[in-house]
């Protein structure tokens, strides 16, 4: 008898988006031969069906089939796992928004949590000093962001975690584009941005003054911006072209 392990729901929905992901009817056959349910597989009555023609029940019914593979007690649970990893970058485990070719780096942090939520494409998210004289400079930000058909948030628009840094995390991690103000030399802002970068965001650095741009950062293009009513207008303008550009 295999050894039972211990499987939360959030790993099964993190295998799960995998598969949805991933998928093709060929992967099920293996993955049923492999723990010995692939008549499971081939006779269910929805499931190879609904991904063949990628009916809207496909999700659900890839669950818990999927549930059902890796057993009552887990006891395929290692299997299942292990044919992932070979075949596939496991969801949860790249929390790269970004996919490229050649080597990926899978790493899982020690500091943070993974948010459950998949990326968000139509999401941008700021970093940027919590004070008053950005306030202009924020709002500018989302009237670009809605202007190219994005929503805007800065982590003081969300309150889900205890820890001010877990939910910078997360709306990193859930987001398609980050804005970095650099603008006075704030290390949060530069921590923020090293974060967006480990995760392959898309990063659009601005500030206003050059000097601000850290020396490791300066090879990236910036937005250079005015702080009065004619500079945001223009700052608005060019940060819509850059966002319009970056949709997914």
């Amino acid at each position: 008898m295999k050894e039972q392990i211990k499987f939360s729901g959030k790993q099964l929905i993190q295998l799960k988006n995998t598969v949805i992901s991933n998928f093709d009817s060929s992967n099920w056959v293996e993955l049923g031969a492999i723990t010995n349910m692939l008549d499971e597989v081939e006779n269910h009555p929805r499931l190879l069906r609904s991904l063949s023609w990628n009916d809207t029940d496909y999700d659900g019914v890839a669950l818990t089939v999927l549930r059902d593979i890796i057993g009552e007690n887990n006891e395929n649970l290692k299997d299942v796992q292990e044919y992932m990893a070979k075949k596939f970058v496991v969801a949860g485990e790249d929390i790269s928004s970004e996919q490229t070719e050649g080597r990926k780096i899978i790493f899982s942090p020690n500091i943070f949590n993974i948010p459950v939520e998949d990326v968000d494409s139509s999401l941008v998210s700021v970093m940027m000093p919590f004070s008053t004289n950005f306030s202009l400079i924020y709002e500018s930000i989302k009237e670009a962001s809605s202007d190219a058909g994005f929503s805007c948030k800065r982590v003081d628009d969300i309150w889900e975690h205890s820890t001010v840094i877990q939910d910078v995390f997360s709306l990193i991690f859930r987001s398609h584009i980050v804005v970095c103000d650099f603008s006075g030399k704030n290390p949060n802002v530069f921590y923020e941005a090293g974060i967006a970068h480990t995760l392959g965001k898309h990063v659009i650095p601005i500030t206003q003054s050059e000097s601000d741009i850290p020396f490791d950062l300066q090879h990236h293009r910036y937005l250079k911006y005015l702080n009065n009513n004619e500079g945001l207008k223009s700052f608005k303008e060019k940060l819509k072209s850059r966002f319009l550009t970056l949709a997914a």
